[in-house]
């Protein structure tokens, strides 16, 4: 586990950046005490998908936990009516949401607690957090991606994290758009041809 220059807030905040820069992980190490909600498991997607007050029912079921993370916001943003409740309760619980993009929150248009929580990001490695071990040339090349950074082939690695991530996040963020005028296709994008 590298040390990450990234503080956490005293009190409740989301945490965003893309996937694989260490989000879960570093809150799994620095937050061992928490209840973790992983939405990414199919199985806990589908409980809080199909009734989002069932994060209301586990923080009452052990009311001795301070924190309780929920990696993965996005995928059921409904679950931010619930942390508003709870927090307002005022129990002495903090919540931590985790997520690759505000974006897609924003676009559901829910509620995203109006200041209640601070919006933290958590960037790749810094040459600092690497010392020793970071390596300017394998930077240039690859970045600094921790999932890419600590795997047995970098450059395969960066490849498919490449693919993964202008798949879900560019490309399925493109779909989405609509746009004002009435000549927009809702099915794809076209952009005119430069011409010399």
């Amino acid at each position: 586990m590298e040390t990450r220059f990234f503080q956490k807030p005293q009190g409740s905040f989301f945490l965003f950046w893309p996937r694989a820069t260490g989000k879960s992980t570093w809150l799994r190490h620095h937050l061992k005490e928490a209840v973790f909600v992983d939405l990414l498991d199919p199985e806990t997607y589908r409980r809080f998908a199909a009734r989002p007050a069932r994060l209301r029912e586990l923080v009452a079921s052990d009311p001795g936990k301070k924190a309780v993370v929920v990696d993965g916001i996005p995928r059921v943003p409904e679950l931010l009516d619930a942390v508003h409740q709870l927090i307002e309760a005022r129990q002495g619980c903090r919540f931590v949401l985790t997520g690759s993009s505000a974006r897609k929150l924003k676009r559901a248009r829910v509620d995203l607690l109006a200041g209640r929580a601070a919006l933290k990001t958590m960037h790749p490695f810094l040459a600092d957090e690497l010392r020793k071990g970071f390596d300017m040339d394998q930077a240039l090349q690859v970045g600094l991606v921790p999932l890419v950074v600590d795997a047995p082939s970098p450059r395969e690695t960066l490849g498919a994290y490449a693919a993964m991530y202008l798949r879900e996040e560019v490309q399925m963020e493109g779909r989405s758009v609509t746009w004002g005028s009435s000549r927009a296709s809702s099915r794809s994008l076209a952009f005119p041809t430069a011409r010399c």
